[in-house]
């Protein structure tokens, strides 16, 4: 069998993959990505008999198992069921698109991504067994779900809805997780299997429960959370058949599947859903009988026939989770054509209102027929798939009617339910096939052949072949219900005929009364009773966000004030209050403190604070800049006194990148300070926060180190370091090994932080300050500069120290400074690369290395400038960042294949000789995105800071020298 999650892994790679195919191949690329579903449709169709003989595939990867988080997945009947149906239904769908679309659509490559990316979460979510993980994939699907629904961006209704679905989605995801943390916690378990086998109860437990419920009832578009769904049909059409009526609101009827039996048990539980799904089926149901869009009565329907299933499957007995699950892949088999059949009917036709649609069943009489056998499956007409699904609800619910009034509700609320699914499926038919008297016939109305009527076909195929063939399927959805036969009651299988039963009787009448319910809807459309808007879940919905809009917009005008001296009073007020009060409550700190300090480390710290209250006093920001500089330099000097050269040697470092940056900024700010004096009670009020802030903090410094009860884990550091980590640096071994889950975090804030600086830089340069020029003027005087900076007689060019000397200014040019920085630039960088590779054993690492390179590219830009700057390393900084962070990743997560934990180390030791042995150890390479990640950072600041910036000086200096000449 093929690893699980490789399997994931390599769908979700395809997704990647698929986008540059699609730019090439445009929509034959849907082929590719078809064939994909397919070859995993089959693989997980051939492990279809020893899985549902009872054999259940589990496959572990050990991530961080202190926490308990392990790459879990689990393959039993349940969760091959749903494979087939994310696998199958989606190569279908992915069929269809290759004609859905247009040639020229816009974003195709995106959609396409996007597409198998939802797919490879679906996936996942069925897959995984390990709760966290499972929510992972649970959120990855309201992700890429946002970004399907929202395809046709430029369309409001697009983004308003793709928007609401995230929200609504993802703030159930939310609770559920809570839900699983609680679950976790009172039971050590992290893996749903296990969670479910123990099934523990009590009032923590409950809590937990319901609020797993909020997630799986929010994502299956259940009352409350219901009105999300139909608006999301500004989709494209295979969206709305994929995510809305096969795959996404199915994952949250698939984890009332698997919590049923575990759970069901809950205070609650069974009525919650009963209810819910009562109601919701309901509401779907009249709203179909009132649309006029065909889409929009589909999507309707759809809602409410996911309150039927949530409904008979809230009964968790498992002969009731056998009936919910037929219905469940009736549903989604009969619902994607009908989407489809609306998609070629829009296209085609260029409207879905029923107002304007006439004669389409006679110009597209394959398209109708197609058509009519999956609205027949889903209305439950016999033979179909849907009639042998719904006469297994009429048939499990009654067993439990006589002893549980719920279920007897529940039996009724079926039968009408079904009066309404067949009243609104007719109507559907009507409105989109028939020939109205009204209305005039449209242009004759050819559907495409071949693939976009291919899939449709085949749906409508496996509905007539299900009901044929149910007593197969019925073995199937009896492996993945686990009914013990000594203590449930035996579900019926599935079957065409039972003989003359009451639910058959009842499924008849259900037939009829829907039939006559729709020719009142079609005849007299008002019989049917509008429920007012303002009533609405939906209305509920815009009301709650614009009163969060409105608290936002008045908190925020509350707190953000642009005042700077506000938000630190307020930073640092709340610091002194919270921690100062911590430590007045409790006093015992003091009775221990010593002080432990040789006259170097006083001396040091004497200068710290001098050159601090020197720079508050400042007058001018260069020499601020220089003064707080001092105290960084400082701090370095007490790393090396305590014995700590790495450290030492990372401050230094970090203190010099850091004044360049400030230095780079300052020089578009005046140079003097000018201070305004507050009035007298604010002078005060700050000298005393100030006070405070360094007397709390100091105070929390000493009680740290005098709180300790047993001995420091640092203790330990040294032998982890060389036997864990196989080196001596403490320092670099915990940044790359013992804790480089945190130093992974630190590499992408660093890129985030670049790309945000970096981003507000280029977009404030672009715009243009300096006076308008016409074109004459402009080529005049850019061409008189390039001349007077390109002379060749000018004795300077003649000795091109810089690769881009010629085109510097000489008025900027220093042949000393040329010389030693083009001396001493190449031996910086070997001295980078000695740095990186020393760093396990020795002083250094990754992020030293990193800021050396980057102090020698700082040279460069400022002996030569921005052109310099580019000549030296014309690579893009945002590739450095990216595969700086890529190679840390990849030797991050590349232990798992070979069965070890996250960031695992592995190293040789390569006998060199005479040379001495050279260690190889793996967190080395991971070292090594931390320098390219480093460098990029440097190599941006200096492009946005420096570069941009003068580039920026330079357009002014030529506006204003030719509005000078003008």
């Amino acid at each position: 069998m093929v690893s699980m999650t490789s399997t994931v892994l390599a769908l979700a790679i395809s997704a990647l993959l698929i986008y540059p195919i699609t730019r090439k191949l445009q929509r034959s690329a849907f082929f590719v990505s078809a064939a994909l579903m397919t070859l995993l449709f089959i693989g997980f169709a051939t492990l279809g008999p020893a899985v549902f003989s009872g054999e259940v595939f589990t496959e572990e990867l050990r991530w961080v198992p202190q926490l308990g988080l392990e790459l879990s997945f689990r393959l039993d009947p349940l969760a091959l069921l749903f494979a087939l149906l994310v696998t199958g239904v989606g190569a279908l769908v992915l069929i269809y698109c290759s004609r859905y679309f247009a040639v020229d659509e816009e974003g195709l490559a995106r959609f396409s991504s996007v597409f198998l990316g939802f797919a490879a979460s679906m996936l996942g979510l069925v897959l995984a067994d390990n709760i966290y993980v499972l929510f992972v994939f649970w959120e990855a699907t309201s992700v890429f779900s946002f970004l399907l629904i929202g395809h046709v961006f430029r369309q409001r209704t697009s983004r308003v809805s793709a928007l609401q679905a995230l929200m609504v989605t993802t703030a159930g995801g939310l609770a559920m997780l809570v839900g699983f943390v609680i679950l976790h916690a009172l039971t050590g378990e992290a893996n749903l299997s296990a969670l479910v086998a123990l099934a523990p109860s009590g009032p923590l437990v409950t809590v937990a429960v319901y609020l797993v419920l909020a997630g799986a009832l929010s994502k299956s578009a259940i009352f409350p959370f219901h009105f999300w769904l139909p608006g999301a049909m500004a989709a494209p059409t295979p969206v709305s058949a994929y995510l809305h009526a096969a795959a996404m609101v199915k994952a949250g009827i698939y984890l009332l599947l698997r919590f049923g039996p575990g759970f069901g048990d809950t205070p609650g539980y069974r009525l919650t859903l009963v209810v819910l799904g009562g109601l919701t089926m309901f509401i779907g149901g009249l709203r179909a009988l009132k649309q006029h869009d065909i889409k929009q009565i589909i999507a309707h329907g759809t809602v409410s026939q996911l309150g039927l299933m949530v409904m008979v499957i809230g009964i968790s007995a498992p002969a009731a989770l056998f009936a919910g699950l037929a219905l469940v892949f009736a549903h989604a088999i009969a619902k994607a054509p009908l989407f489809l059949a609306v998609g070629i009917i829009d296209h085609r036709a260029g409207t879905r209102d029923l107002h304007k649609l006439s004669g389409v069943g006679r110009s597209a009489p394959v398209l109708a027929v197609i058509t009519m056998i999956a609205a027949a499956s889903l209305a439950g007409f016999p033979p179909f798939l849907g009639f042998v699904a719904k006469e297994s609800g009429f048939t499990e619910l009654l067993r439990f009617s006589g002893g549980d009034p719920l279920a007897l509700g529940a039996v009724i609320a079926l039968g009408l339910g079904s009066v309404l699914t067949v009243a609104y499926t007719v109507r559907f038919l009507w409105a989109a096939f028939a020939t109205k008297r009204e209305v005039p016939d449209l242009t004759p109305l050819l559907p495409d052949s071949g693939a976009i009527l291919t899939a449709p076909a085949v749906f409508a195929t496996v509905a007539l072949l299900g009901g044929a063939l149910a007593g197969t399927i019925s073995n199937a959805f009896d492996a993945a219900t686990a009914w013990d036969a000594e203590q449930d009651a035996v579900p019926y299988p599935l079957a065409l005929w039972h003989g003359f039963t009451l639910p058959l009787l009842l499924s008849l009448l259900a037939i009829c009364g829907g039939l006559l319910l729709a020719w009142i809807v079609i005849r007299r459309p008002r019989v049917v009773p509008t429920i007012p808007e303002r009533y609405s879940a939906s209305h509920v919905y815009w009301v709650l966000t614009s009163w969060l809009d409105i608290a936002a917009v008045r908190l925020t005008a509350l707190t953000q004030r642009g005042s700077l001296p506000f938000y630190l009073a307020v930073i640092l007020g709340t610091l002194v209050g919270v921690l100062g009060g911590a430590l007045l409550t409790n006093t015992d700190w003091m009775r221990s403190i010593t002080f432990d300090t040789t006259l170097s480390q006083a001396t040091v710290a004497v200068i710290i604070i001098g050159a601090a209250v020197a720079a508050v006093r400042a007058r001018t920001r260069f020499q601020a800049v220089v003064l707080v500089g001092v105290t960084g330099y400082g701090m370095t000097m007490i790393f090396a006194l305590h014995g700590a050269p790495d450290l030492a040697l990372t401050q230094a470092l970090v203190e010099t990148v850091t004044l360049i940056a400030f230095i780079l900024v300052i020089r578009r700010l005046p140079q003097r300070i000018r201070i305004r004096r507050p009035a007298r009670i604010k002078q005060w009020f700050r000298i005393a926060l100030s006070v405070s802030v360094g007397l709390v903090l100091g105070g929390v410094a000493l009680a740290a180190l005098n709180a300790r009860v047993a001995d420091p884990v640092s203790l330990q550091h040294p032998e982890l370091a060389y036997f864990g980590g196989h080196g001596k640096n403490v320092v670099n071994v915990m940044l790359v090994d013992i804790r480089g889950w945190d130093t992974m975090g630190e590499l992408s804030v660093i890129l985030a932080a670049a790309t945000g600086v970096a981003s507000l830089i280029f977009i404030s340069t672009r715009i243009d300050r300096a006076p308008k020029l016409s074109r004459v003027e402009a080529r005049t005087r850019v061409a008189a500069h390039m001349r007077r900076v390109a002379d060749p007689d000018d004795p300077m060019r003649r000795n091109n120290w810089l690769l881009a000397g010629r085109n510097l200014d000489p008025s900027y040019r220093s042949i000393m400074l040329e010389v030693v920085i083009r001396l001493i630039f190449h031996a910086l960088i070997v001295l980078s690369f000695m740095i990186l590779l020393s760093g396990h054993n020795a002083p250094g690492g990754g992020f030293a290395a990193g800021l050396v390179a980057g102090l020698a590219l700082v040279a460069r830009y400022l002996t030569g400038g921005r052109e310099e700057l580019g000549a030296t390393i014309p690579i893009d900084a945002g590739k450095i960042l990216g595969t700086g962070l890529a190679v840390a990743v990849t030797m991050g997560i590349l232990p798992l294949f070979f069965g070890q934990s996250a960031l695992s180390s592995a190293w040789i030791d390569l006998d060199l000789g005479p040379f001495g042995i050279l260690p190889l150890v793996s967190s080395t390479i991971f070292d090594i995105g931390v320098y390219l990640v480093v460098l990029g950072l440097v190599l941006d600041v200096l492009r946005s800071l420096g570069g941009e910036i003068d580039k920026q000086e330079e357009s002014e200096e030529v506006g204003e020298s030719v509005g000078v000449a003008s």
